[in-house]
């Protein structure tokens, strides 16, 4: 009798997904629908969808979703986690969507300690409008309105949240990862449930940046892609933890307890 090892999650609906072949927003989808199921908080769970590529999300995940604004994830999440705080809230954002016209609205949510979590898919890159320059896009990285390349001369240096928002002292869980290779899409997965749990604990706010491939706005086949975010993303975008979950009533002691303490920070 055959054993059935793999199969698909209940924490997404069942209709075919519009991201471009190589994109990693599905596989991202995936990771955050498994952990919901898995930590049975699907029926008490919202997520707020993005203005982006990932404009679809509430489409694809099979709980509460919300469309806000551009950029009005967080404010939209804190909302509903105040008046709400028995529900496990999301937002799932894209670099434009939360580095850029979302800027204030991510640092106020971090630096108040909104007891949320924040799923930030950084592919370096304005996607669904034409693959514009984004907040995050490399040095010298070409891009419709940057077509010679960045130059930080004109455009600045490319935005790294993780470190930024660790300047502050009330996030409690800042993570980097990525999914341009198996073993790193499960030390994503891994990141994501952290997160979660570190939101059900009421430890405060949670963001994990995804680093991601995106061979249609790149201008590269998938497999050229993944070795971009290899040799060029995680270079000036480090992967690991930046900052880790403590109680308020121990001090600086970590909390530990219902959260995975085998994660770990070796993610390349």
């Amino acid at each position: 009798m055959e054993k059935k090892v793999f199969k698909r999650t209940g924490g997404l609906t069942d209709i075919p997904m519009r991201y471009c072949p190589g994109c990693g927003h599905g596989i991202i989808h995936r990771l955050v629908a498994e952990v919901i199921e898995e930590l049975g908080v699907q029926k008490r769970t919202i997520g707020i969808a993005p203005v982006g590529c990932s404009v679809f999300a509430d489409e694809y995940f099979n709980c509460d979703m919300i469309q806000p604004p551009h950029g009005r994830g967080p404010a939209v999440a804190t909302g509903m986690k105040r008046i709400r705080p028995d529900c496990v809230v999301f937002s799932y954002q894209g670099d434009g969507d939360l580095a850029s016209i979302g800027m204030a609205e991510t640092v106020h949510a971090a630096a108040r300690a909104e007891n949320i979590t924040i799923i930030f898919v950084n592919n370096a890159i304005y996607g669904m409008t034409g693959g514009q320059m984004a907040p995050t896009t490399l040095i010298g990285m070409k891009s419709t309105t940057s077509p010679f390349g960045r130059d930080v001369k004109r455009a600045g240096y490319p935005i790294r949240m993780c470190e930024f928002l660790a300047a502050l002292d009330a996030p409690g869980y800042l993570v980097r990862v990525s999914v341009h290779k198996p073993a790193n899409v499960m030390k994503a997965k891994k990141a994501v449930k952290k997160a979660f749990q570190v939101q059900m604990e009421g430890l405060g706010f949670s963001m994990v940046e995804i680093i991601s491939q995106c061979p249609t706005d790149w201008f590269l086949t998938p497999l050229q892609a993944v070795e971009y975010v290899e040799k060029q993303m995680i270079p000036y975008y480090p992967l690991g933890e930046y900052k880790t979950p403590f109680k308020k009533e121990e001090g600086k002691k970590e909390a530990k307890d219902k959260i995975e303490v085998e994660f770990r920070t070796d993610f390349n």
